[in-house]
């Protein structure tokens, strides 16, 4: 599993920004071809955006597209899919067939062109109401999908909801992507970005409440966001150490034929001792 833990977002029509991106420590970049991007420059921008996939870069590259129900999103499929992309980002996904769509559409240019088949990622962002209520059948499309990513400025413009600094709002239907997407199997989802740029203890917050759901990472939209992301979805050295501590103790117990002991005053038994593995897997221990 590649864990995306800040995906970063910058303007494909914005040459220094995405210059600047491309050597952060961000897990990936994606290349926006929506949001950013004005009508009068999306058609003009795909060659722009296309331009960098030759680029040296320090992680993964993305480009966002426009939603499959716009004029657009056929000629940015087209424009995008070739080599040097890692994946594509998909914007207001509502219903399974348009995951089926997209992914047909992206395996024939794959052939066309002499790609690796189901080599370019696909990424749905789940941003109203009907996507939410669709979940499940998104997340069980049968897809190249690996992850999907939950869009709260969307979503809360969709329902009408004030979307809060403490986001509690927001608690159901994240955890329903976390939930949906395990029980299809596919990996822990990508939270929301967080707007405000001025707040920067809240963007922490934040992605810590979303790697204690079980998200896997946290799409940045500036560059300061990164180091944030990247901490909230590692395994700090406290709990490295208590990970470490647990599983030789419980080693130590199955040794003598034990399944369940304490530590610390803790009871520690077999799921107990998964989770501590885990997280020494995503802290690289």
């Amino acid at each position: 599993m590649s864990v995306l833990r800040s995906p970063l977002f910058a303007p494909g029509n914005h040459a220094r920004r995405v210059e600047k991106a491309l050597g952060l420590a961000a897990d990936a970049v994606i290349l926006d071809l929506e949001d950013a991007v004005a009508i009068s420059e999306k058609a003009a921008t795909r060659a722009v955006v296309a331009e960098v996939f030759c680029r040296p870069r320090a992680g993964k590259l993305y480009v966002r597209v426009n939603a499959l129900t716009t004029e657009w999103c056929h000629g940015d499929m087209v424009a995008m899919v070739r080599a040097g992309l890692d994946g594509i980002i998909l914007p207001k996904v509502e219903h399974d067939h348009e995951l089926r769509t997209a992914d047909w559409l992206i395996a024939n240019l794959e052939r066309e062109r002499g790609l690796p088949a189901g080599g370019i990622d696909l990424v749905p962002i789940i941003e109203t109401a009907l996507g939410i209520g669709n979940l499940r059948p998104i997340c069980r499309a049968g897809t190249r999908v690996r992850r999907l990513a939950f869009g709260a400025g969307d979503f809360t413009l969709d329902m009408g909801m004030a979307w809060t600094r403490a986001e509690a709002e927001l608690l159901p239907h994240r955890a329903a992507c976390v939930l949906e997407s395990r029980a299809a199997g596919l990996e822990p989802p990508l939270d929301t970005v967080w707007a405000d740029l001025k707040d920067a203890e809240g963007f922490v917050a934040s992605a810590k409440q979303a790697a204690a759901l079980g998200f896997q990472g946290k799409m940045c939209i500036h560059p300061d966001q990164v180091a944030g992301a990247n901490a909230a979805f590692t395994p700090d050295e406290a709990a490295i150490t208590w990970a470490k501590r647990v599983i030789a103790a419980f080693d130590d117990a199955e040794a003598k034929r034990l399944a369940s002991i304490q530590l610390d005053g803790q009871f520690i038994d077999y799921p107990i001792v998964q989770r501590a593995r885990r997280v020494l897997a995503q802290g690289g221990g």
